[in-house]
């Protein structure tokens, strides 16, 4: 998460269509309501969109990709890294939308 005001008003930016990259990201593609950002190797990709809700408040869906790559013998593979990762990923994810909940709920 983002821990400094430089940060914060950087994606802030982002959100806003003022900005075209923010730490290791890039903007791929942007609608009024969704972002696709691809990481600098272009390996990743992060999805976020936002929903209005009837209460007032807004619902964020997001996820996230990886990009196989081309091996030796033509097929496309994810490689063995980002396979060993993907658990570690689901529980990291999961520890940063409990933090951000948390977060909420105490404002």
């Amino acid at each position: 998460m983002p821990d400094s005001c430089a940060d914060v008003a950087e994606a802030a930016e982002l959100a806003q269509g003022r900005r075209d990259g923010f730490a290791a990201w890039t903007v791929e593609a942007r609608a009024t309501d969704q972002i696709l950002l691809s990481d600098f190797q272009g390996r990743t990709r992060s999805w976020l969109m936002i929903e209005p809700l009837a209460d007032g408040g807004t619902r964020l869906l997001f996820g996230s990709a990886i990009v196989p790559t081309q091996a030796a013998d033509g097929e496309r593979r994810i490689g063995w890294g980002f396979r060993a990762l993907g658990r570690f990923h689901h529980f990291y994810s999961l520890a940063l939308l409990a933090s951000a909940r948390r977060r909420l709920a105490s404002r």
